[in-house]
């Protein structure tokens, strides 16, 4: 009878293209989370708003900040994480090009989100008076999105780089020979 010997051979995977449904799952993934929590935030701080004031938001715009840019680091780091995760990537150079892509798309899709729901908001109100306290909220929300893009940025992308799937060398393979 004719021996017979199996050898196997660790090759290193080579992924040269984006993985484009990985980076819309983590894009998808991050509007899911800062969208339930997000409307969370919303809720608990909106509850503390004094309508009796002149400035009703005035004590709970702080708090939607800061609950805005934890959100974020958070959602864009599980994001970031599960983009690399999906995609398998086995570099972290390749886990932040995915990351950077998530994190554009996902704030593409925030943009787009935000634009629809303030047209659908506005569309009741005609008569809108401009008053200094509108650019107080605006310089607000300028400075929180800016913090909350940067350093959800960051996370995503610290995300995506600790996300990398680790190629384990596989265990010493015997020759089987056939019996006699």
């Amino acid at each position: 009878m004719a021996q017979l010997t199996y050898v196997e051979e660790n090759v290193a995977f080579f992924r040269s293209k984006t993985d484009w449904g990985a980076i819309w799952a983590g894009v998808f993934t991050f509007v899911a989370i800062f969208t339930v929590f997000g409307t969370l935030g919303v809720a608990i701080f909106a509850s503390s708003a004094n309508p009796n004031t002149a400035r009703p938001v005035l004590g709970m715009s702080m708090g939607i900040g800061v609950w805005a840019i934890v959100l974020t680091i958070i959602a864009m780091y599980v994001a970031g994480r599960e983009t690399s995760h999906l995609a398998a990537v086995s570099s972290r150079h390749d886990g932040l090009v995915h990351g950077m892509a998530m994190f554009g798309l996902s704030v593409i899709a925030a943009i787009i989100v935000a634009a629809v729901g303030g047209t659908a908001i506005r569309s009741g109100t005609e008569n809108v008076t401009i008053t200094p306290y509108i650019f107080t909220l605006a310089a607000d929300l300028g400075w929180v999105g800016f913090t909350s893009l940067f350093l959800g940025w960051l996370a995503a992308m610290w995300g995506a780089a600790s996300g990398v799937v680790v190629v384990r060398p596989k265990a010493e393979i015997r020759d089987i020979k056939t019996a006699a």
